[in-house]
């Protein structure tokens, strides 16, 4: 019975690490298809099979987070720790979707980023990619019972108010600039979705730190 228990316990664990590694995948496949399309002012024929691959790798994300309940709601877990892996995964879960909807408005609205705009654009991109790796690495940090917990939280929320900065400065030139008024929205509501990318990481990595101290008490 014990030495059940603990092999579930360990595919559990193996399970968050596929998890990780399909979000990191999806990450890679997002910023693919906005450094080859989106960012470099051309019209790019691989745009759809970036999409494409952004979506496999957030329904196999979906599905590896269904195995992981399925699998704790056998009772391998206590109910705590069952809630709070659930909860964790759910929230990260938002950053691969936000991934999705933003090539998908960039391709279905036929988005094009005013040159003016991409050095701030490509700088927020930047910051948000480098929260959500900062997130994986607490994540790991979490699982493998690790310290620097707290750091990672510190990283992540200077990341995510450099990430707010970006987003008021560059919705503040589109404003300001002679734009047409539906384009001005346009942009400003994709700027707004690559800024809940780093708040999304920084939802979870409070989360994360929550846990962390529930495991002390």
């Amino acid at each position: 019975m014990l030495k059940s228990f603990f092999k579930k316990e360990n595919k559990i664990e193996s399970l968050i690490y596929e998890y990780l590694d399909t979000l990191a995948l999806s990450q890679e496949s997002f910023l693919n298809a906005l450094n080859a399309c989106f960012l470099s002012g051309t019209t790019c024929e691989d745009f759809d099979f970036f999409i494409g691959q952004t979506h496999k790798y957030e329904s196999k994300a979906d599905d590896i987070r269904e195995a992981i309940n399925n699998i704790m709601y056998g009772k391998v877990l206590i109910p705590d720790a069952r809630g709070d892996i659930m909860e964790l995964l759910s929230c990260i879960d938002e950053i691969p979707r936000f991934y999705e909807h933003i090539l998908y408005m960039i391709h279905d609205q036929q988005v094009i980023l005013p040159d003016f705009l991409l050095a701030d654009v490509k700088d927020l991109l930047r910051m948000s990619v480098e929260c959500c790796d900062l997130l994986i690495q607490q994540t790991t940090a979490l699982f493998k019972k690790e310290g620097g917990i707290r750091s990672y939280l510190n990283k992540i929320d200077i990341n995510e108010s450099h990430c707010d900065h970006a987003e008021r400065r560059i919705i503040g030139k589109v404003f300001a600039s002679n734009m047409d008024p539906f384009d001005k929205l346009q942009i400003r509501e994709l700027i707004q979705l690559m800024g809940d990318i780093s708040d999304q990481a920084d939802s979870c990595s409070r989360l994360i730190n929550i846990i962390s101290m529930k495991r002390r008490v």
